[in-house]
């Protein structure tokens, strides 16, 4: 068989560059390969990934601290702008019918709440850098504990006063359920004859004659068969890094993983999940990842409301949620043993804190959430398993190896593979990552024609413009989305 593109995994990344491919050039003959029988079922899924809507509203490790005491804004800047350029894309599939209005996304404000002076100081100046940018405009500063009671009264119940408090919001933060969009995607793709090939594992990618032969396997029949293409893009989560390497890519060469699982307090009394609407970011502990920063997070998942407090971190030697343990040690080789020890060796306290948290109580894990909700109880909550991520191990000349917390995009010079690794905050910037890839891809001179690039200013009106520059234009933008998307008010 032959195809013009195939995408391996069915997650919000996939269904993505698929959607954009089939707006951009319709006549390409698309499939799509997935080993669960379930779309979204892995990082995409709602219950495996923190559905922020990663904003840089109120995460705040996307602000460092350079060592003069000044903000870093670049991250946040970077990652709020493909963020509006991912509800840009969005709007479109709703406009045009693809998507339903409100499926997916809901207005819920992003917080970010600290203690202690020093921590009071960072967050006046993070609000001090941020709202120099237009993106940023609307976001509002409190130390007042009256505010503070307004925004978070969950929180602030029966709180000590005796450190210093100071919150920003952004009320126009939102809520994404990531797997509910990517079925939504996916659907549409299938209306529009892309081929989904569930409960299939692929097993080799070799390339042969100018075109990638994808050999895959049936989990139910044991048959195997092989499918030839000129494009192939690897979206499988924490099962991208094997695939990669079995490309043969030099590109590919050197990398490595790192897996880290994640766990919920999920609370399960509905009292307590009705009195607390946001998103409150919290600061990561010293030595912890970025994807373990605390949070105490309202969620909107098929339909109802929930609340989650995490994520803690933990290890486990699978690359996905449902792959194997064997994942980590089948991944080494001599090509990235080495970066992968050098980056171990230079990341001791990442690794002393994953030793803490696996090793956590129960109680230990109540007065976690303690520090956020002071009224918590044992029994309103229950230990909930998140999602598994793959932190990308990568060579470097310097220092021997490095740990990224990134996403990384590797793939061929000549554009006919492409894989994404990493993390957060990969579904909210999907759009752009996606748009990224395929203008690099070797389909970059039929997407340079006049036509083409037209249409990419209808899927993505700002395309191309800078909303942190241009303040009316941020303004309008926001405004028509959420009327689009259907979460004004």
């Amino acid at each position: 068989m032959k195809r013009d593109v195939v995408l391996i995994g069915a997650g919000i990344m996939s269904a993505t560059l698929g959607t954009m491919i089939s707006e951009l050039l319709p006549h390409k003959r698309i499939c799509i390969y997935e080993r669960l029988d379930e779309v979204a079922a892995e990082s995409s899924d709602a219950w495996n990934n923190a559905g922020t809507g990663h904003s840089a509203f109120c995460e705040l490790n996307y602000t460092p601290q350079r060592q003069d005491g000044t903000i870093d804004t670049t991250k946040a800047i970077k990652i709020a702008e493909a963020f509006e350029q991912s509800k840009q894309f969005w709007s479109y599939l709703v406009i045009n019918g693809y998507l339903k209005k409100e499926s997916f996304i809901r207005r819920i404000p992003h917080i970010s709440f600290v203690w202690g002076r020093d921590n009071c100081e960072f967050l006046r100046r993070r609000y001090d850098a941020l709202t120099a940018f237009h993106l940023f405009a609307d976001m509002e500063y409190t130390e007042d504990p009256t505010v503070l009671e307004q925004w978070v009264p969950l929180i602030m119940k029966n709180r000590s006063l005796d450190k210093p408090l100071a919150a920003t919001r952004m009320a126009a933060g939102t809520d994404v359920n990531f797997g509910s969009l990517t079925r939504g995607m996916v659907s549409h793709l299938q209306n529009t004859g892309v081929e989904l090939m569930m409960g299939q594992e692929v097993k080799d990618i070799r390339q042969k004659d100018q075109l990638w032969h994808i050999t895959a396997k049936d989990l139910h029949t044991g048959e195997k068969h092989e499918l030839a293409a000129e494009f192939v893009f690897i979206g499988a989560g924490g099962g991208s890094l094997a695939l990669l390497d079995k490309s043969g890519i030099p590109e590919a060469e050197g990398y490595g993983g790192f897996p880290i699982s994640g766990q919920w307090l999920r609370c399960t009394n509905e009292e307590v999940i009705e009195k607390h609407y946001a998103k409150v970011y919290g600061k990561a502990d010293l030595g912890a990842p970025p994807m373990s920063v605390p949070h105490l997070d309202t969620r909107i998942i098929d339909g109802k409301q929930a609340l989650l407090f995490g994520p803690f971190a933990g290890f486990s030697t699978k690359f996905l949620k449902a792959g194997s343990y064997l994942d980590l040690p089948k991944s080494l080789e001599w090509t990235n043993l080495y970066p992968m020890m050098a980056a171990g060796l230079r990341n001791i306290p990442l690794t002393r804190y994953l030793i803490q948290q696996v090793s956590l109580t129960s109680e230990e894990r109540l007065d976690a959430l303690r520090s956020f909700y002071p009224e918590a109880q044992m029994q309103d909550w229950e230990l909930a398993i998140a999602g598994q991520r793959v932190q990308v191990i990568k060579k470097d000349e310097e220092e021997g190896g490095v740990l990224e917390f990134g996403t990384e995009i590797v793939g061929a010079a000549n554009g006919t593979i492409s894989a994404l690794l990493g993390a957060s905050p990969g579904a909210s910037t999907s759009v752009s990552i996606m748009l990224e890839i395929l203008l690099n891809s070797c389909y970059k001179y039929e997407l340079s024609a006049p036509q083409v690039q037209q249409k990419i200013q209808q899927l993505i009106p700002t395309y191309g413009k800078s909303l942190s520059e241009d303040a009316l234009l941020c303004a309008f933008t926001r405004k028509w989305t959420e009327k689009a998307l259907g979460y004004m008010g």
